[in-house]
């Protein structure tokens, strides 16, 4: 009998001996809650202040007196010369193809590079900075960002059929800022790509060499006295492709007869042509152009419009 009461007793006490683990454990998570909310508070607060000593520290910081977010670009005095830091970079679209350079086009300053993206396709940021500017601008640059990079220069990222960020927004280069697309002015999808210093057009290929996705160096050396002759040799050996250079200067559709990456060729929309057309041209399908270039069957093609049929 005694044997069976003493069982009994430590039984009794194993289960109010578990009963209570719980309970401990429950009041241990309830003590450590205020301290990882001040814990994650403080690691906030401390990024914070790294991005602020970042940003007061770097050379954009003594190019620009202000900050708003009204205008897209506004042009102030160059330095005679400005280093800046190509370090840490990433390209804007994994796209090697250059549809259209900087310079004079159609009678008016084209003040960026046409790189060939399609709709959806991820556009990233290029370097670390803040996001100025996120519109849209019907007749011109579409769904648009800008991006303040702590180097000093600004990045405008043009034509996107959606934006994946928001106004003063902190980016790392590499982050997506938004989706390829065939917004505002333009006669194709492709993203329109700027670089700025003090709101004043760079010409991008003397930073950014998309053909083989590297910049050109640690750092791009600005002078005001050679900055002419150095953009137009920049032009030309990272620019547009001779051959379709010249295939656009002449009024060629025939880009596909000169400019081709494995199997990839394209197509130069004339006046006039459908895509029952083209198809019978290049000997494909309307199927499959619109496949690869992820359009639908009725959508009316522009002159000038690049296409790519295999």
């Amino acid at each position: 009998m005694q044997f069976k009461k003493t069982i009994k007793t430590l039984a009794l006490t194993a289960v109010m001996a578990l009963a209570t683990v719980p309970a401990a454990a429950q009041d241990l998570l309830a003590r450590q809650a205020p301290v990882d909310k001040k814990l994650k508070a403080v690691d906030t607060l401390a990024l914070r202040e790294l991005i602020q000593r970042e940003q007061a520290g770097a050379p954009s910081a003594q190019l620009y007196k202000d900050w708003n977010n009204r205008y897209a670009h506004r042009a102030t005095e160059l330095p005679d010369s400005f280093s800046i830091n190509l370090k840490h970079f990433c390209m804007p679209t994994s796209s090697r193809i250059i549809t259209s350079n900087f310079g004079s086009r159609w009678g008016r300053m084209h003040k960026g590079l046409d790189i060939k993206v399609y709709i959806g396709d991820t556009i990233r940021a290029a370097f670390d900075g803040k996001v100025r500017i996120v519109r849209y601008e019907a007749n011109g640059y579409g769904n648009y960002v800008v991006i303040r990079h702590n180097n000093g220069l600004e990045t405008i990222y043009g034509h996107m059929s959606k934006h994946l960020v928001a106004e003063n927004e902190q980016v790392r280069a590499g982050d997506p800022i938004g989706l390829g697309g065939n917004t505002g002015r333009s006669t194709g999808s492709h993203l329109h790509f700027e670089t700025r210093l003090c709101g004043v057009a760079l010409n991008p290929a003397l930073m950014f060499d998309f053909r083989n996705q590297d910049v050109t160096g640690d750092t791009y050396l600005f002078r005001k006295e050679s900055y002419n002759r150095e953009s137009l040799a920049a032009t030309r050996q990272r620019g547009k492709n001779d051959d379709l250079a010249a295939a656009n200067d002449n009024n060629s559709n025939n880009i596909g007869d000169n400019v081709e990456s494995g199997d990839v060729r394209y197509h130069k929309v004339a006046k006039g042509e459908t895509l029952a057309a083209i198809a019978r041209k290049r000997g494909t399908t309307i199927d499959k152009i619109c496949k690869l270039n992820h359009i639908s069957k009725n959508m009316r093609v522009k002159p000038g419009q690049i296409l790519r049929y295999s």
